[in-house]
């Protein structure tokens, strides 16, 4: 079958397309003919083993996974001996194990959901990893209707997907991005609309009871500064350089949290098919819609992530198979 490929560590020049074996099913997998996948963050980290402390998980000198992809899109072409929930032909959507880059990938099932009526492959595809991130970051902070929160990285994938998922629980959202995504980040219905690139938002006089940090860059003080009393921050990335990329601050917020009244949450999003039924019905009746700025058919990988670590994504950039 045909993949996307990377036998070293390095800018998205590396990315080959080429013939690979066909993933062997296992007893409790599907095999998926994948129709979309979308580009995540952690695909990068996979390609370029950057920060250097993650090559602890992908592989010190090279990467022991070398086809990259996590969320998926498409159709059940084999089941396992285990599987029951799932059959050939239904139309599926998840989270694949860094294959999924590829025209087939094997899938546990317990990491895929039927992709009901109404629901476009390219669409399922954004939502596995980000929007399930954004679901599950809303929980982590215990947002409720008629708080007001703060979403910082409010253009990116996971970002469009929060600030959607807050207005609905009824919270008043206030959102950060740059000047380009002003418009966009508005039309999703944010209350209020900072430009980082004028204003300083920990230097603001509001106070939230909710931080949701999408993005990383501030302390974890200056963030704290923004919070009510006892208010929730929830992060999941930092700025720490090439070595430790998000973990000076994971740690921080991780120490701190025993000592203060105030919620201090790291997120570790997890595949659950709950959640994953749960945001497909929100876009099949048009209550959320997946940001979609461009779609690549798979052999232009390549310039796909460019374009995301260049100018950085309106939401999701999504590849056809």
């Amino acid at each position: 079958m045909k993949a996307i490929i990377h036998d070293e560590y390095g800018p998205p020049s590396v990315l080959r397309y080429g013939d690979v074996d066909m993933p062997k099913v296992g007893e409790h997998e599907v095999l998926v003919r994948v129709r979309a996948a979308s580009v995540n963050h952690g695909d990068r980290v996979w390609l370029r083993g950057l920060p250097r402390a993650a090559r602890l998980a992908t592989g010190l000198r090279r990467p022991n996974r070398t086809v990259l992809g996590r969320a998926i899109s498409g159709t059940v072409q084999a089941v396992g001996p285990g599987v029951t929930r799932l059959a050939l032909g239904d139309a599926v959507f998840g989270e694949v194990n860094q294959r999924g880059f590829a025209e087939y990938a094997a899938v546990a099932a317990d990491r895929l959901a039927r992709r009901p009526a109404g629901v476009t492959d390219e669409q399922a595809a954004t939502l596995p990893v980000a929007a399930t991130t954004a679901l599950q970051a809303m929980r982590r902070a215990g947002l409720r209707a008629g708080q007001s929160v703060l979403v910082n990285g409010a253009s990116g994938g996971v970002g469009t997907f929060t600030v959607q998922l807050a207005k609905r629980r009824g919270a008043t959202v206030t959102a950060v991005c740059s000047t380009r995504n002003v418009e966009l980040v508005r039309s999703l219905g944010a209350d209020r609309v900072i430009d980082y690139t004028r204003q300083d938002v920990t230097r603001g006089s509001d106070r939230f009871d909710a931080v949701i940090d999408l993005a990383g860059g501030q302390r974890l003080s200056a963030i704290r500064r923004l919070l009510t009393p006892t208010g929730s921050y929830v992060c999941s990335t930092g700025s720490g350089g090439p070595l430790l990329g998000p973990l000076p601050l994971l740690v921080t917020v991780l120490a701190t949290a025993p000592f203060v009244r105030q919620r201090l949450r790291v997120l570790t999003a997890t595949t659950r098919v709950d959640d994953l039924d749960q945001l497909a019905r929100l876009v099949a009746a048009g209550e959320i819609t997946p940001m979609i700025e461009r779609t690549y058919p798979l052999h232009e990988t390549a310039e796909a992530i460019s374009l995301v670590e260049t100018v950085h994504a309106r939401g999701k950039i999504v590849l056809t198979v």
